[in-house]
């Protein structure tokens, strides 16, 4: 098997390695995870963030929890311990369905001891699966692209990249497999407000591999259709309701809505974990409400002295308020078709193709 681009995920045994991507694209600086509370802060704080990233991250967070305990297991404290990883950041159905099974994997565990084993065994067990189904997924969806064309010009949303997975990435594992077949590929990534993943964590992941790239900022997505040939909008999503509605990161709805405008084919890219079900639309899926001061400042906009290029980093009138939904959802019918390990099929294909995975 191929090894991913980047580990942002390194499992130590006695400790979580974890690659602080708010740190870049300045430095390349790994946290040590002791803890499920460290966990919970790394989650919460975007130290990690991706839908698949956070699933595999939560679960190690299980691991470094049980391993604080001994003897036998207290129903109550595996309920507890789960609970505490799922309120970190609720979105992403991924972490959701982790820690379902988690659970399950041990009913009928007896002492602390074997907990950890089993849940230790599940995140090393899921980082593999998800690396196999990106790359997978990629091929998948390099192969809709026209094999008699040489080039491509693509625009992308948030960081969907090796950061947010466990290796090749889901949108960015499709451009990755494009580039594999020696197709020349041009990126235009959406900075992705408030929190720059775009232009912090996909230029960075494009850089390092020589993919030229373009920051754009979210609102430049209109200009760019009319102005320059887009062969398509690739985005990753952190839910998909039964009826095809995506929750992804904020601004993926008004991308959509101009790529549609402009006829430009929008394809959602997702491993099966990312559907749920469950959920007959996108109006059951919950949005994360986060800081109004992600909005209002920049902490990290800083001179070379430590100086913020602005007073205290704020961007804004002192007490103006802000919004900061971490989701939207984008309806059906605006995609194309997702893009996942199982193939590529239309929103309508979503219960036949999920129903018994």
């Amino acid at each position: 098997m191929p090894q991913p681009e980047f580990l942002p995920i390194q499992w130590k045994s006695t400790y979580l390695s974890l690659l602080d991507q708010r740190a870049l694209p300045g430095k390349k600086e790994f946290l040590e995870i002791k803890s499920v509370e460290e966990t919970i802060i790394a989650i919460r704080d975007m130290a990690v963030r991706g839908a698949p990233a956070i699933a595999i991250t939560g679960i190690f967070g299980l691991t470094l929890g049980a391993k604080k305990k001994s003897g036998k297991v207290n129903s109550q404290e595996i309920e507890s311990l789960i609970k505490q990883v799922f309120e970190s950041r609720p979105t992403a159905v991924n972490l959701s369905f982790a820690l379902q099974e988690a659970k399950k994997r041990v009913e009928g565990e007896t002492l602390w001891e074997s907990v950890q084993t089993v849940w230790e065994s599940f995140a090393l067990e899921m980082m593999v699966d998800d690396l196999n189904a990106n790359q997978t997924l990629g091929k998948n969806g390099a192969n809709l692209f026209p094999k008699n064309q040489e080039e491509f010009h693509i625009i992308t949303h948030c960081n969907t990249g090796a950061l947010a997975t466990a290796g090749h990435g889901t949108a960015l594992g499709v451009i990755r497999s494009l580039r594999d077949m020696g197709k020349k590929v041009v990126v235009y990534a959406d900075e992705t407000r408030p929190f720059l993943q775009g232009s912090r964590l996909t230029a960075f992941e494009m850089m390092e591999e020589g993919i030229e790239c373009y920051i754009i900022t979210d609102g430049m997505s209109g200009w760019l259709m009319n102005h320059r040939k887009i062969d398509a909008v690739l985005v990753g999503c952190d839910r998909v309701a039964a009826n095809g509605d995506t929750a992804n990161k904020i601004g993926t709805y008004n991308l959509a809505i101009v790529a549609h405008e402009h006829n430009v084919p929008f394809y959602v890219c997702a491993t099966k974990d990312s559907f749920d079900l469950n959920l007959k639309t996108g109006e059951e899926i919950p949005i994360e409400m986060r800081k109004e001061s992600e909005v209002t400042q920049f902490d990290f906009l800083k001179t070379h002295d430590g100086k913020y290029l602005f007073p205290e980093g704020k961007t804004s009138p002192v007490g103006a308020r802000a919004l900061n939904p971490s989701f939207d959802i984008t309806k059906a019918k605006f995609i194309k078709n997702f893009i996942t390990e199982l193939g590529c099929f239309v929103p309508g294909e979503i219960p036949i193709r999920l129903k018994n995975v």
